[in-house]
């Protein structure tokens, strides 16, 4: 099997249940995305905290609109995650205290000021928990539901579709928009990783960190997928890395039984290699399973050698327990609720529902 499978359209858990079908974003309003931060300012400091509403606007274009309607340069607009085009989303960003007599500038456009407060720190990539989502899809085929209906009282499949994600978990997979248009921008980063010449040039910064983090999205799918056909998905193997739940360290497991059950308990996790200089060692199985990962895609630990700080590692949870998950039926079509982890994919979600291609998506 050509790895690359694995990585474009990844293993379902669902894959024995019908799916809905459906579509999502047939207008912003249909996907709506609250981000949960990692913390409240503190109502003191040389940064102002703007919790903002923006409405069917992209996230690079969001913050280069923040800087010109404030007369900053967008490196000074702080923000923990990007959020989707087309949809409502509410986030935190930041910016210097010195342009709060210019605040009334924003709004307006797709941009709304909900509130205002000040903190001690810039805010940066990764300061968040997670995102909150409220998601209608439309023309789906749900069987044996009544209007106004939800769970745990509802019937048929959607109801068959829930409870197995809310017992078993979401695979953590990277969605395919992660990998650019036909896996383009995967294509250059594997390149790059392989010490070859990519199909055209990649010179700015942004864009070399943006391939090569494709490229680790890639084996990570890779090792996760496998993980999955060999029925390993909720099994803890010798060697493996675990790490707490919600978040916390990282250890190797060695007492198998012992970290199966806390596994089970939902206390840890295992977590996949986000491959680089300084990822965390797996050992024994793992480590074996890992290696092949690499070997698929005719590469080794050296690859990752020689792109400084672009290529640290780390790792990844394999599952995610999505939150508050629930669905009802509207006129409309049928509305979900659920919570994510940072860093894990809606789309991901939904793909086990509908059974659709959401290859075009964007993603918080």
């Amino acid at each position: 099997m050509n790895p690359l499978d694995d990585v474009l359209a990844t293993p379902l858990l669902t894959s024995d249940l019908p799916g809905l079908g459906g579509k999502i974003k047939t207008i912003p309003d249909d996907f709506e995305v609250e981000e949960i931060p990692a913390y409240e300012p503190s109502g003191q400091g040389d940064f102002l905290y703007l919790w903002i509403e923006k409405r069917d606007m992209g996230a690079e274009f969001f913050e280069r609109q923040i800087a010109r309607r404030l007369d900053i340069p967008v490196g000074e607009v702080g923000a923990a995650g990007l959020k989707d085009r087309r949809a409502v989303t509410r986030q935190m960003i930041s910016v210097p205290a010195s342009v709060e007599a210019r605040l009334a500038q924003l709004d307006g456009d797709g941009i709304k000021v909900l509130r205002v407060s000040k903190h001690t720190n810039k805010l940066r990539s990764g300061h968040l928990h997670g995102n909150r989502f409220r998601i209608l899809i439309r023309a789906a085929t749900v069987r044996g539901w009544d209007e106004g209906e939800s769970l745990p009282n509802g019937r048929g499949s959607l109801n068959d579709l829930l409870n197995r994600i809310l017992q078993q978990g979401l695979p953590n997979f990277y969605g395919p928009q992660r990998f650019g248009r036909d896996g383009e921008t995967l294509q250059l980063g594997l390149a790059l990783v392989r010490g070859e010449r990519p199909s055209k040039p990649v010179r700015s910064p942004f864009l070399k960190k943006l391939t090569l983090s494709a490229a680790q999205s890639a084996l990570f799918n890779h090792a996760l997928a496998q993980r999955m056909r060999d029925g390993l998905l909720r099994r803890v193997l010798p060697g493996d890395v675990m790490c707490k739940i919600p978040f916390g360290g990282m250890f190797v497991a060695e007492d198998i039984d012992a970290e199966q059950r806390r596994f089970d308990a939902r206390e840890i996790v295992t977590a996949g290699p986000i491959f680089g200089r300084k990822t965390f060692a797996a050992a024994s199985e793992a480590a074996q399973r890992e290696a092949s990962a690499l070997s698929a895609f005719g590469l080794t630990p050296n690859s990752f050698a020689g792109f400084g700080k672009l290529l640290q590692g780390t790792r990844r949870h394999n599952l995610v327990y999505p939150g508050e998950l629930a669905a009802a039926i509207e006129t409309d079509g049928i509305r979900l609720t659920f919570t994510l982890p940072a860093g894990s994919y809606a789309t991901m979600l939904l793909r086990e529902l509908m059974k659709t291609n959401l290859e075009g998506e964007d993603e918080s």
